[in-house]
């Protein structure tokens, strides 16, 4: 048993002694001991284990309970657990590796440096092949232009949108200049016109 936790369940025997509630423990353990502290369901089932008369410091808290120590053989198996799948939170990977999550979050940002970062959103993303057609038009295009100093003159280039009959006027483009006497004015509510057309252009 490490020592910080042997300390702790001695001091939760002592607070017992005194008569004092779980939950004003946990709050004082976590003061002294921060992210070392016992996990507040260790505290209470220890708390409740002296309560009953049980004398022994060393028996209940050892088989299953989590990890908290930043070794490197931990952040070694967080680092291949990560690697197989980088959508895991915190805790499901504390869980699996049956690691404290605030162990696991410090390993992840601290010794390997990472973070979680959103997916950013494309128009499409392209395969291979796709990419291979793009760079061979591109080049077919380049050479077109070394050839020919005209070749812009002769390219049309279009586009289409669909556009709303009308749009209702924002909150801020519908202000008006009034004096401190006025009255606020009014505007009913007017939803996007659900009528639209097709906009060629080129």
């Amino acid at each position: 048993m490490e020592k910080r936790n042997l300390e702790q369940r001695c001091a939760t025997k002592f607070c017992v002694k005194l008569n004092e509630n779980a939950t004003e423990f946990y709050e004082k353990l976590k003061r002294s001991y921060g992210e070392h502290a016992l996990l507040r369901a260790q505290v209470f089932r220890c708390h409740s284990t002296f309560l009953d008369g049980s004398e022994s410091m060393e028996d209940e808290l050892l088989s299953g309970r989590p990890c908290t120590s930043k070794t490197e053989e931990n952040a070694t198996k967080v680092r291949a657990f990560v690697g197989s799948d980088r959508l895991l939170t915190v805790r499901m990977i504390g869980s699996e590796l049956n690691l404290n999550h605030q162990t696991v979050h410090d390993i992840l940002t601290e010794e390997l440096g990472m973070r979680k970062i959103c997916a950013k959103l494309v128009p499409k993303n392209l395969t291979n092949e796709q990419k291979e057609n793009r760079r061979s038009v591109c080049l077919d295009l380049l050479e077109f232009i070394e050839n020919d100093e005209k070749f812009f003159k002769s390219v049309i280039t279009g586009d289409e949108s669909w556009i709303f009959d009308y749009y209702p006027d924002t909150k801020r483009q519908s202000s008006e200049w009034h004096t401190s006497k006025s009255l606020r004015p009014k505007k009913a509510r007017k939803s996007k016109s659900k009528i639209k057309s097709m906009l060629f252009f080129f």
